[in-house]
């Protein structure tokens, strides 16, 4: 599994949807942006931001799809909730709205009481006045907000997780480059290709830790797009580097110097890993992107160097999100009423994929027949879905 090209630090930069997360139903958000498929919106009025108050003044006369009209009256940039002064749990909110800018607000008011939440950078934050919808009707749900402190822990759990994954992985990369070098008299390199896919499974299992990886993510599992000369490129090292030369007839007097300088760059990594930090934005938002990047490169059969073993990639892959997943659970689990169809949609994948693996080993993409392709990609895409709220939900937010 690889990492997007230029990784979109999506829940920090973009304005949400106005159904902020009806949970369990990205169908909803769907309606949320198509105005033919529901009710027309009501102009809500206008919301003033500023240092000196948030909201102002405002008042709906029945629940239902309402736009507001943010306009940010500061001099410097801010978000906006819309949250339950009760609880403080947020129906909607906006991002990065710019100093002098106005952005619509749109969502599904029930009844009940609303206030608008300003966070204008280097100022506290401030909370508008409760303004009560009236009746008796539901509308988008609310969601607890998550801060850094929620998610230290599970942060820290992980870190322990990639700890002793890279403990196997020296063990396993350095039976590989045994293997090779064994191999230099006798020219076998079987014991080789048996070696490499478990040790490249084990790093593929990482994905949350990736981007805190920093160079040593290209230097380990860097793929051969975008180099000068393509798979002939001198700079190309690493897992998929071994993979072309195992399966491509290169020699391993050619491979050993590729083997020895894996095995330098992971235990490179494992000797920084205790100083680094995760970023506690990457915990929730790779729980997509891994899978995503799966469907993308292994899925798709692009990261196939010659081994045919993309789905097991994927495999692990599914792992390594679970992995995640199981770290969140205690906050996801009454945060996201979706979340158990998450884990049938990835147990689902995981046994398309399985029936793929066979006495003689794993089928590539290529190979497989159509229908099964279709689903597998049909599973992944759902999966997706299914998955996508999560790192809004996660998204560490200032109180």
């Amino acid at each position: 599994m690889r990492r997007h090209p230029a990784r979109a630090r999506a829940a920090r930069c973009r304005a949400r949807s106005a159904v902020w997360f009806t949970i369990g139903a990205l169908a909803a958000i769907a309606l949320a942006g198509c105005a033919s498929a529901v009710s027309p919106a009501t102009a809500a009025g206008d919301i003033s931001i500023s240092t000196g108050g948030c909201g102002g003044s405002w008042h709906l006369d029945a629940p239902g799809w309402h736009t507001f009209q943010l306009h940010n009256a500061a001099a410097d940039s801010a978000e906006v909730e819309l949250i339950n002064p009760a609880s403080g749990a947020v129906y909607d909110d906006i991002e990065n709205l710019g100093a002098g800018t106005t952005d619509p607000m749109r969502i599904n008011m029930g009844s009940g009481p609303y206030a608008f939440r300003c966070l204008i950078e280097d100022t506290d934050s401030i909370t508008g006045p409760t303004e009560k919808v009236p009746g008796h009707t539901t509308g988008a749900a609310a969601i607890l907000p998550v801060t850094d402190n929620d998610l230290y822990t599970p942060a820290n759990e992980y870190h322990k997780y990639v700890t002793t994954c890279l403990v196997t992985l020296v063990s396993q990369v350095t039976t590989l480059n045994s293997a090779i070098q064994g191999a230099i008299q006798g020219g076998n390199l079987t014991a080789a290709r048996s070696a490499w896919r478990p040790a490249h499974l084990t790093y593929e299992r990482l994905g949350a830790a990736y981007d805190s990886f920093g160079d040593f993510d290209g230097e380990i599992d860097g793929r051969a797009d975008g180099l000068v000369g393509g798979v002939s490129s001198p700079d190309w090292t690493g897992f998929y580097r071994l993979e072309y030369g195992l399966w491509h007839g290169q020699s391993a007097a050619t491979l050993t110097k590729v083997s020895a300088q894996l095995v330098h760059d992971v235990r490179a990594l494992q000797a920084s890993w205790p100083s680094t930090e995760i970023d506690l934005l990457d915990i929730g938002l790779r729980t997509h992107e891994i899978l995503e990047n799966a469907l993308q490169f292994q899925i798709s059969g692009h990261d196939d160097y010659g081994s045919g073993t993309t789905l097991a990639t994927t495999e692990a892959n599914i792992t390594g999100t679970k992995v995640l997943l199981t770290e969140l659970h205690p906050l996801l689990a009454k945060r996201y009423t979706g979340l158990p169809a998450v884990y049938t949609w990835l147990d689902r994948l995981q046994k398309l994929i399985d029936a793929t693996h066979t006495s003689h080993g794993w089928t590539a993409v290529a190979a497989l027949p159509t229908a099964t392709r279709q689903d597998i990609d049909a599973a992944a895409s759902q999966s997706l879905v299914e998955l996508a709220p999560i790192a809004d939900i996660t998204e560490p937010r200032r109180q």
